[in-house]
């Protein structure tokens, strides 16, 4: 889950707009948490793709 989704129980408002302290503290904790947290899923999405190709590559050139 990335946290655009996240609801703040403190405002009621979407932690990644950080409208209150809480918001904002968490909003930096699940950043530096996972150096992927700022990526996008798409991007992920396509990185994966891009390793899953690479992969099936290499398995092709040794067979």
């Amino acid at each position: 889950m990335t946290y655009d989704r996240l609801v703040c129980a403190n405002c009621a408002a979407p932690v990644n707009e950080g409208r209150c302290p809480v918001c904002r503290a968490n909003r930096e904790r699940l950043q530096q948490g996972n150096f992927l947290a700022g990526l996008n899923p798409m991007t992920l999405v396509a990185l994966l793709t891009v390793l899953v190709a690479a992969v099936a590559l290499l398995a092709h050139q040794t067979a």
